[in-house]
């Protein structure tokens, strides 16, 4: 399994390197994203999606099953824990994932408009899910005590779009360090 994890991750280094073509302008960023994208139009279409995501999290209660939410606003080391349907909480958790998810690459493809940033986002995605999910499965199927912050936090990865903070400076940075800035930029700290 390491040598087929490390030739995808190859694959989708050297997609990377070549997505996007060299900006021959002076001054110019180093990439040419959709030159008739104005600055401004990406800016709103990415508040827009993170007004998505904030919708899914203050209509949390009423559009997903989820009692661990009161469980967790409640003293929950001294509580038991609540009844709940296993197969609707592990549902709706998908559900919100999927739709943090699509919202998230959304906002990744506007940010750098680049499809192999937004496929290698997608397997680091789904890598995240299947790991992720697995354990939350397990433990909310075999939920004792000592599991309480262990399902918090990884229910909180699960239903929160925790990921796309860490690729977005991520994929920046990526950009800048193979556009030539990233010397000039250095070089005024």
């Amino acid at each position: 399994m390491g040598d087929l994890g490390e030739a995808i991750f190859e694959k989708c280094r050297d997609d990377f390197k070549s997505s996007g073509t060299r900006n021959i302008t002076p001054g110019g960023s180093g990439y040419n994203n959709k030159p008739d994208m104005k600055a401004r139009y990406r800016i709103i279409g990415i508040a827009l999606l993170v007004g998505l995501l904030a919708l899914i999290r203050y209509f949390e209660q009423e559009l997903f099953y989820d009692p661990l939410i009161h469980f967790y606003h409640s003293d929950y080391l001294n509580d038991k824990v609540p009844h709940f349907l296993a197969g609707e909480l592990l549902l709706n958790v998908f559900l919100r994932f999927s739709l943090n998810t699509i919202i998230s690459l959304g906002i990744i493809y506007v940010a750098f408009f680049d499809k192999n940033i937004v496929k290698f986002s997608f397997l680091l995605y789904i890598l995240l899910f299947i790991i992720c999910f697995s354990a939350f499965s397990f433990l909310i199927l075999t939920i004792e005590n000592e599991n309480f912050m262990a399902l918090f936090y990884i229910r909180r990865f699960l239903i929160h779009p925790i990921f796309v903070i860490i690729l977005l400076p991520a994929f920046y940075y990526y950009r800048l360090k193979n556009s030539g800035n990233y010397g000039r930029l250095k070089s005024k700290f």
